[in-house]
């Protein structure tokens, strides 16, 4: 009874509470509500539910006065190749002293389909702490190793001193190592404490498909006939009769130390069955023209990502991950900046883009698609990008992947002060963030290229809310439209984002990264 009473007290509150929002954050909120509801089923990439959700996001963007930007009007078709594994006829060992000994899926280990898996793979076990390869930096996590043919079994760390963006950089020559090492498999360990998905959520979303682009080929070109996550509650067998223990290096890890790098005593050997299929899903591209006769032709592009992860099994009976904060909040943010130039009567000298991106939760595949394939006509100068931004408190202080690399980071930080909003550098470089989003992709072709998301201060309320969202609710059923959300705060983001947008689209100088940045390196990819 008591549980009854507080329901239809919390709903009450709701009520009111929306009854006080202004006409800004009630619009702001029903994108949300629309793209977050039960019937689109998740809006997973090539699914009936994305295709609505794409269609929603033109009619939103043609009403808004943007003009079409895709290649079939707003749309830009992406087509991928799904894979799927089929656990029954699949098989994971761990071999030792001549003896097979099974592995348990979901339980002690996940096999991961980013990369095209081979039926079959065996061979010994390597620990390679973390395989990194930073020269500039002393690190050579591979050096000395004898590992054609072997299973790499590794741990992710941060090094100390580095940030997230330098690890999204120097993260990228892993997959050529690797290759040029010999490897034929990697196990990863994750650490539990610096995880953002306890594992028995991840252990339940192992069945979720994978897909990689059909007219592209694969970005690393990997050699890894398997990839694998092993649970870290079960990783103490892959370590047996080494002398180390799996607790004590990912304890070394968790605070950025060095790695010992050694064979095990361990082989495993995997049979992986997939099903495969393919699908068809959607970019969705809206335009502001510029207005200026030299600077119409560079774009300032703003992206957020529209898929998220589908159906799983059903937790607590719910099923259905509704991405409400990730990334549906992002998406109603692209619709809203966009509407602000209709509605202010702006036209801007340089012309902006604004994209939602498809299976950005398939390994950023839609925005690697666009930029690779762009259907505008023009130069790409500047990307902002929007995703899972978490308004789910004040706005006080915004984190900014990707400060420090351009000039795009000052302009970011007096758009947000002309707000009361300060601005930070990523607090958590260990989660690597720079690189699990769409503007990865746009730096990696030399587009100046920024993140932002609600931020806080170390050891504040706002940590803690941040931390417990994570930890309950990231890629689970429950980030959903009945969670708390601050509207207005989330009113006060797109002001601030509508800010900086006219800035760097009026501006006379085109952004540049700056001279310390180690993104630096790609300008001279090719548009």
């Amino acid at each position: 009874m008591k549980q009854i009473v507080a329901l239809i007290f919390l709903s009450a509150a709701s009520a009111a509470l929306a009854a006080d929002l202004s006409p800004a954050a009630r619009r702001w909120w029903s994108h949300v509500q629309f793209l977050a509801d039960d019937r689109l089923e998740g809006r997973e990439t090539g699914s009936p539910g994305h295709r609505e959700a794409a269609l929603y996001v033109a009619r939103q963007i043609a009403q808004a006065g943007l003009k079409p930007g895709g290649s079939k009007g707003y749309l830009q078709p992406v087509r991928f190749d799904v894979r799927r594994i089929d656990e029954d006829n699949s098989k994971l060992e761990l071999i030792r002293d001549g003896k097979a000994e099974p592995v348990q899926f979901g339980k002690e280990a996940i096999l991961g389909l980013r990369i095209d898996p081979a039926p079959l793979v065996e061979g010994p076990l390597v620990f390679a702490a973390s395989a990194l390869v930073i020269p500039e930096k002393g690190i050579n996590d591979l050096a000395g190793l004898d590992l054609k043919g072997k299973i790499i079994v590794t741990i992710a760390r941060v090094p100390q001193g580095l940030t997230t963006e330098e690890m999204a950089f120097y993260g990228l020559r892993t997959s050529k190592a690797l290759k040029e090492a010999g490897v034929i498999g990697r196990i990863t360990i994750p650490s539990p404490k610096r995880s953002d998905i306890p594992w028995p959520r991840l252990a339940r979303s192992r069945t979720l498909s994978s897909m990689s682009l059909t007219d592209l080929p694969p970005e690393d070109g990997s050699s890894l006939g398997t990839s694998i996550t092993f649970n870290p509650e079960a990783a103490e067998r892959l370590f047996a009769g080494s002398g180390q223990t799996a607790a004590e290096l990912i304890a070394l890890a968790d605070q950025g130390r060095d790695l010992p790098r050694f064979p095990l005593k361990t082989a495993i050997r995997v049979k992986q069955s997939v099903v495969r299929e393919q699908v068809e899903s959607q970019n969705v591209i809206g335009v502001v023209p510029g207005a200026d006769p030299k600077l119409k032709d560079e774009f300032v592009v703003f992206s957020a990502h529209l898929d998220h992860i589908g159906k799983s099994r059903v937790i607590e009976g719910d099923g259905i991950h509704n991405g409400a904060m990730d990334n549906a909040s992002g998406i109603a943010s692209l619709i809203e900046i966009a509407r602000q130039f209709a509605e202010n009567s702006i036209q801007p000298r340089r012309s902006l883009a604004f994209v939602a991106v498809t299976g950005e939760e398939k390994g950023l595949l839609g925005s690697r698609y666009f930029v690779k394939r762009p259907t505008i006509t023009g130069r790409m100068v500047a990307n902002l990008n929007m995703d899972m931004f978490l308004p789910i408190h004040p706005l006080k202080v915004l984190t900014v992947l990707g400060l420090k690399e351009s000039d795009l980071g000052p302009l970011m930080a007096e758009s947000a002060a002309k707000f009361g909003v300060t601005v930070q550098p990523d607090p958590q470089p260990e989660r690597s963030a720079y690189t699990r989003s769409d503007q990865f992709n746009f730096t990696k072709i030399g587009v100046p290229s920024i993140n932002a998301k609600f931020g806080f201060e170390p050891d504040s309320t706002e940590q803690m809310i941040q931390k417990n969202w994570l930890t309950e609710r990231y890629h689970a059923p429950s980030d959903d439209c009945a969670q708390p959300v601050d509207q207005e705060a989330a009113v006060l983001f797109n002001r601030i984002l509508f800010d900086f947008a006219v800035k760097v689209a009026n501006r006379d100088a085109r952004p540049q990264w700056a001279a310390s940045s180690v993104f630096r390196k790609f300008e001279a990819q090719p548009q």
